[in-house]
């Protein structure tokens, strides 16, 4: 079995602007490069990774890019394209394109002021561009509202694979009602078969991010692989956020006991091979991935 953390991030404030660091994210507001991962991803016998954009600018996408072409580890990319902008976006896409570490975009949809912007006639229109090169999107949200997006969007842009990311950040150790509201918008998403989900960032909706406990989380991993299976779940580790979390350590050995109960297969699909069928994953990346990591 491959493993494959399909939700990992790199940045570096002196190359790129990231605009929502700052102190009260202390212990990861500074650059945060791959080697500082690299020891927790050994241990957790993890093979390769999928970088995710965090800055809406092409600076982080070019760190990203710049750190995938110097730690074979790295398998894929997702990088940040101005969706809203067509013109632009197909140019930069017409260069992302020669590199086969991106597979992928995203947009920080939780920082825009404009909550329906990704339903906007301009983001529609690089949807589109995203689904004729063949690349996935990345659905980031602050909080399970957004999702109630996810099935207009699956049913305008048909050929885009979409995954959500973080489960669409559940109300981990909230209420009954809150735990209902989300599972209503997310089992929404869930009927449409191209969207798939990544069982990442799950931690306490609310206070402290390492507040959470594998049996609050426990409800909606169970929930999502009812509504989705496995074969639309993939694992991320949300590194660096989740040093902020209780450490990647913690939230691997969790997800690992959640996943127990399921066939060989079926945590073998959460752990890689859905990452690597929808994300398409260079063979030949991941070789090298696996090679490096053993």
């Amino acid at each position: 079995m491959t493993v494959v953390d399909a939700h990992l991030h790199v940045w570096d404030p002196g190359r790129a602007a990231y605009d929502w660091l700052g102190p009260a994210l202390s212990p990861v507001d500074r650059a945060m490069r791959f080697h500082d991962a690299r020891p927790a991803l050994r241990t957790a016998g993890v093979d390769a990774v999928v970088l995710v954009q965090a800055a809406d600018n092409d600076a982080d996408t070019d760190l990203m890019l710049a750190t995938a072409a110097t730690h074979p580890e790295v398998a894929g990319v997702v990088a940040w394209v101005p969706l809203d902008d067509p013109d632009r976006a197909r140019a930069r896409l017409t260069v992302l394109g020669r590199d086969p570490h991106v597979v992928g975009v995203r947009t920080l949809l939780h920082e825009r002021p404009d909550p329906e912007w990704i339903l906007g006639p301009g983001a529609g229109a690089g949807l589109s561009l995203l689904a004729q090169a063949g690349l996935a999107f990345d659905y980031s949200t602050s909080s399970p509202a957004a999702l109630r997006h996810l099935p207009r969007l699956a049913a305008r842009h048909p050929a885009l694979r979409l995954v959500v990311d973080h489960l669409g950040k559940p109300p981990v150790g909230g209420g009954r009602e809150d735990r209902a509201e989300w599972h209503r918008l997310i089992a929404a998403a869930a009927k449409h078969p191209g969207v798939h989900a990544k069982l990442s960032g799950l931690y306490s909706a609310s206070g402290a991010l390492d507040a959470w406990t594998t049996d609050e989380v426990r409800p909606f991993v169970e929930d999502a692989l009812e509504l989705f299976g496995p074969e639309r779940l993939m694992y991320g580790g949300d590194w660096p956020i989740s040093l902020l979390a209780g450490g990647y350590a913690r939230t691997w050995e969790a997800m690992c006991e959640l996943l127990a109960p399921l066939a060989p297969d079926e945590r073998a699909a959460v752990l890689g091979s859905t990452a690597t069928r929808f994300y398409r994953l260079d063979p030949a990346l991941l070789n090298t991935a696996h090679d490096a990591a053993v």
